[in-house]
């Protein structure tokens, strides 16, 4: 999650993977590992990532889903086609017991509520 979020903010600036670099006192190689994955980065550079791109920490290793206008475009893609599936699956599975259904939908709702 961290390599796909880094990438997505930093295309979302229009910086480039060398300006990363520079602004990080790295190699524009350095840079792409973390991008693709091939490296982590220190607790100091994950900080100054999140400053830089006014994104919590959390945020950038993927232990939270903050705001809806925080994520990008992919993601946002991501999380509703995930979604339709789920719910697709609900739906060929919906029972003919009328208080059984009732029963998934208050589930459903319930399980929304609490992402809240």
């Amino acid at each position: 999650m961290f390599s796909y979020r880094l990438k997505e903010l930093r295309k979302s600036k229009k910086k480039t993977q060398q300006e990363m670099a520079d602004f990080l006192g790295i190699t524009r190689q350095g840079y792409a590992k973390y991008e693709n994955g091939q490296a982590e980065t220190d607790l100091e550079t994950l900080k100054k990532l999140a400053d830089y791109f006014s994104v919590s920490t959390d945020y950038l290793v993927g232990h939270t889903r903050d705001d809806i206008d925080l994520m990008t475009d992919e993601e946002v893609d991501e999380e509703l086609k995930e979604a339709q599936k789920e719910m697709t699956v609900w739906y060929k599975n919906e029972p003919s017991n009328k208080r059984l259904k009732l029963r998934m939908i208050r589930q459903m709702i319930k399980t929304f509520e609490n992402d809240k």
